[in-house]
């Protein structure tokens, strides 16, 4: 993992929302990701007013609090508990009498524009969240890439332009880095460089971009001696659209230099290469149990133009150029970038690394 750089490689502009194709959709349906929704998107618009919501220290939050009309609300509530029942136990009301529907959010920041319902279980007051949104064909190959690519499983369902996610629980990165990073004696510091590393890599071969600290969170795991971590992504919308290689690169955003200085400081470069190659191998590893559904993604994301072809090109001119390979040049989407990545890691992979200290 390198230094962080002078750049920071923004959005330039917000991100157009890129329709879902009858191939994906194809896709969508033959993975049971496709279901009858008993809600949409547009409906849940039509709620007549908001109250601000808050955080535990009275502070302003980027959600508002929805309130829909008097009439509307049995009905709704019924189907987002039928939609929650849906994303958890595949439709089963039986398991799921007992829940009720706490609260709605809207947030208006953002390409989704996302809805957030609140779940509450009345026997024991346990909460659980998940999210209605826009269907965008970009955050749909992300979160697919995600399930398949990743050491993380995503649950999403799909109904025309409507799209529902299971909530990711986890530490926001910002949060960590004010309040975890470097002030918990359980958290080795070793352990979060490498996550760190293992993550820089994972959403550079898939092309997962944007990873600013609010759109990626820290899992934490006790053990027996110090707690484990994984960084998690939970935003998907720049998935493969910039053409700017470092884009793909959480390392190279300013809001995470406070993280990369501390994972720096704690990470010799030979170490870091050894975590950037086991990373490498799990992502070969998933990719090979996933082959057929992984090749049928790829294929129809080859197909779909879910970024402008001057986008492609100069990404593609970046790739050549970081992975010293030529067969970059003659790909023409985004969908043949990621093959060719996972190629290039195929390649890299028969070339053993010099031996180094193991640092657990």
């Amino acid at each position: 993992m390198a230094a962080t750089g002078d750049t920071n490689p923004l959005p330039t502009r917000r991100k157009p929302s890129i329709p879902v194709s009858d191939g994906l959709r194809a896709y969508l349906r033959r993975y049971r990701r496709e279901r009858d929704l008993p809600i949409t998107y547009e409906r849940l618009r039509a709620f007549h007013e908001v109250i601000p919501l808050t955080d535990d220290a009275g502070k302003p939050t980027l959600w508002d609090t929805v309130i829909y009309d008097s009439t509307e609300m049995t009905a709704l509530n019924q189907a987002l508990k039928e939609v929650y029942a849906l994303l958890k136990v595949d439709g089963d009301l039986s398991v799921v009498q007992h829940l009720y529907v706490d609260r709605v959010d809207f947030c208006t920041f953002g390409n989704s524009t996302p809805f957030r319902v609140r779940i509450v279980n009345a026997y024991n007051d346990n909460q659980d969240y998940f999210y209605v949104k826009q269907a965008d064909a970009s955050r749909l190959y992300g979160l697919e890439l995600e399930h398949l690519l990743s050491p993380n499983r995503l649950n999403f369902l799909t109904h025309g332009a409507t799209l529902v996610e299971e909530h990711v629980a986890g530490i926001p990165g910002d949060m960590f880095i004010a309040n975890w990073l470097g002030k918990r004696s359980e958290l080795k510091p070793i352990r979060v460089a490498k996550e760190l590393v293992k993550f820089n890599e994972r959403c550079f071969v898939r092309l997962l971009g944007d990873m600013r600290s609010y759109n990626f969170v820290f899992v934490l795991t006790p053990d027996f001696e110090e707690a484990q971590v994984r960084i998690r992504a939970m935003d998907f919308d720049q998935q493969s659209y910039d053409g700017r290689k470092n884009f793909y690169f959480p390392q190279f955003f300013k809001d995470n230099n406070p993280l990369v200085r501390y994972c720096l400081r704690h990470l010799r470069p030979e170490t870091a290469r050894q975590y950037e190659r086991e990373e490498q191998t799990l992502i070969l590893q998933r990719a090979s149990l996933a082959a057929e559904r992984l090749g049928a993604l790829l294929t129809q994301m080859a197909a779909d133009p879910i970024a402008p072809p001057d986008k492609v090109r100069t990404l593609r001119e970046g790739l050549a150029e970081h992975y010293g390979r030529k067969a970059y040049l003659k790909c023409e989407s985004m969908g043949a970038l990621i093959r060719e990545n996972l190629e290039s890691l195929r390649r890299d992979i028969a070339r053993p690394l010099p031996a180094v200290p193991v640092q657990e």
